[in-house]
């Protein structure tokens, strides 16, 4: 299974419900073997590397990439490797974590807003503002009445972003339990990763129905036409990759960037 079929499976429809409780992070979306998998990974890089320079060179329309997952679902691991044919001049990857005190002043869109793809820009956004009605709502920071507001906010914010040019691609990386286990103990063991280690992520381990139940509000809230939710099944690595990088290839395939004619006045111009 590859292409549209793959698309459709994750996308979660708007109205629909995410069911994230029923859906497998150890799926592997009838890819098939590994090795050709990879195949397929390596040949959809180098698509969207070709299309990223025509929406560059364009520069009349932008993609906006949101990552959100749980800790270890590998948001990283996602960029870093679907990322690695794009041209770095004409790409923008913004870490949102805990807002600043002159951020804390504005509006939570503020941030956000300001760290958008501009015209001809690919956006990466790893986490989002889904921090703002996800983990508010879990530690407690701001009441249902202000968490909930935002949804419609968000789902408002996301439509002029789309109408203003912007192709906007969501994906929650669904990790399991017992994957995030291995893989945070694995992180606390290698003396090359222990950095990345907190002990926050223990207590939002502790926490992990929380999570789930407000992502599972969140996803299916902000699901629209306009920017709907994927939701991508994260235990195995390439399966994670393969899937991303299909959906980002799509996105750009549907904008269809085009690069802009020479310029007519140095036709049969040659260099002495």
């Amino acid at each position: 299974m590859t292409g549209p079929d793959v698309v459709d499976l994750i996308r979660i429809k708007p109205g629909s419900a995410a069911a994230l409780a029923r859906r497998e992070p150890d799926s592997r979306l009838g890819y098939g073997d590994k090795e050709s998998s990879l195949k397929l990974l390596e040949g959809l890089v180098g698509e969207v590397g070709s299309l990223h320079r025509r929406l560059w060179a364009e520069g009349k329309r932008s993609v906006l990439l949101v990552l959100q997952g749980l800790d270890a679902s590998g948001k990283d691991g996602t960029i870093a490797h679907v990322l690695t044919g794009v041209n770095p001049q004409g790409c923008r990857i913004v870490s949102f974590r805990q807002p600043t005190e002159i951020e804390l002043a504005h509006d939570y869109l503020w941030r956000i807003h300001a760290a958008c793809p501009a015209r001809g820009e690919l956006g990466i956004f790893d986490r989002s503002h889904y921090e703002d009605v996800v983990t508010v709502r879990v530690r407690g920071i701001v009441p249902k009445s202000v968490w909930k507001k935002r949804l419609r906010q968000i789902r408002q914010f996301e439509r002029m972003l789309s109408e203003e040019g912007t192709a906007i691609v969501k994906i929650f990386l669904n990790v399991s339990r017992d994957e995030q286990a291995r893989r945070l103990q694995e992180r606390l063991d290698n003396p090359e990763k222990a950095w990345k280690f907190r002990l926050a992520d223990l207590d939002d381990r502790a926490h992990w129905n929380d999570y789930i139940e407000a992502y599972e509000t969140a996803i299916n809230e902000t699901s629209t036409d306009w920017a709907p939710w994927h939701v991508v099944p994260a235990d195995h690595n390439w399966v994670r990759n393969l899937a991303v990088a299909e959906l980002l290839a799509d996105a750009l395939r549907r904008l269809d960037p085009q690069l802009p004619a020479p310029d007519p006045t140095v036709a049969g111009t040659k260099i002495a």
